[in-house]
């Protein structure tokens, strides 16, 4: 595999940073190849502005087409580009990060928006009748593997169908479903460490070998079941679930998924 990993974290003597570190050793004395997007060692800019798309940038400013028309051109800033290139290298992305108010850290967030840009991550293929775009099992990046690994400060049962964070199922379905499976990913179930403020020699290194072993069935690891959206399962263009087709005792994100 060619997997390349995203890292957002402060401390790179972190726990995150040893995830990192244990992914790039074990992936590579594995025979595959690996490269690392160190966010904030690489100082990355996380917010969009006209200086990214060079003479491509309109008054007003349009992030949206003048992003995809910088794309077209190749007049994309040299630090977007060069994340654009090391996702088409990929056949394996990984985003490492801590879970942070239910989310991302912005710096991931503002690599997610510079570098998805229009033409890239969204806004590609037909819209007609019958599609609504390639995107949703479709899109440029289609056929790429993805995962995401999070570190967690409370315990799982916080996190859990009743817990009072709410499923992080739900709490991650915007970055795997509405970021990575957008643009055509096949989405792997998240790797998950919880309580981490609170780990101990001994959970750290049951924790270490779990990552072994999900870093090296990450080829044979079943993706996330979610639906194609292009493919009758959903009203066009209301984008609506057809009726009957919810398995029993789905509702919400889970509607989504077709087993």
């Amino acid at each position: 595999m060619k997997v390349f990993i995203v890292h957002a974290h402060p401390e790179r003597r972190s726990l995150n940073g040893a995830l990192t570190d244990i992914a790039v050793d074990t992936l590579t004395g594995a025979g595959h190849e690996v490269q690392v997007s160190d966010l904030y060692e690489m100082r990355w800019k996380s917010i969009i502005d006209a200086d990214d798309f060079g003479p491509a940038a309109s008054t007003p400013l349009d992030a949206v087409h003048d992003s995809g028309r910088a794309y077209e051109t190749g007049t994309l800033t040299a630090d977007i580009r060069a994340e654009q290139d090391k996702l088409w290298w990929a056949d394996t992305v990984i985003l490492q990060f801590p879970l942070w108010w239910y989310t991302m850290p912005a710096i991931l967030k503002g690599w997610v928006d510079r570098v998805f840009t229009y033409g890239f991550g969204y806004g590609v293929g037909e819209h007609n009748e019958t599609r609504y775009g390639d995107r949703f099992g479709e899109g440029a990046l289609a056929g790429k593997r993805a995962m995401l690994s999070l570190t967690v400060g409370g315990p799982e049962s916080h996190y859990s169908d009743r817990g009072i964070n709410g499923p992080i199922d739900d709490l991650l379905y915007p970055i795997q479903h509405g970021i990575l499976y957008h643009p055509g990913m096949h989405v792997l179930p998240p790797f998950v460490l919880y309580r981490t403020g609170r780990m101990t020699p001994e959970t750290f290194t049951d924790a270490t070998k779990a990552w072994q072993e999900r870093l090296l069935t990450l080829e044979s690891t079943d993706p996330i079941p979610y639906r194609l959206q292009n493919y009758g399962d959903y009203e066009m263009p209301a984008m609506r679930l057809r009726d009957g087709l919810e398995l029993p005792g789905r509702s919400g994100f889970g509607l989504h998924l077709h087993r």
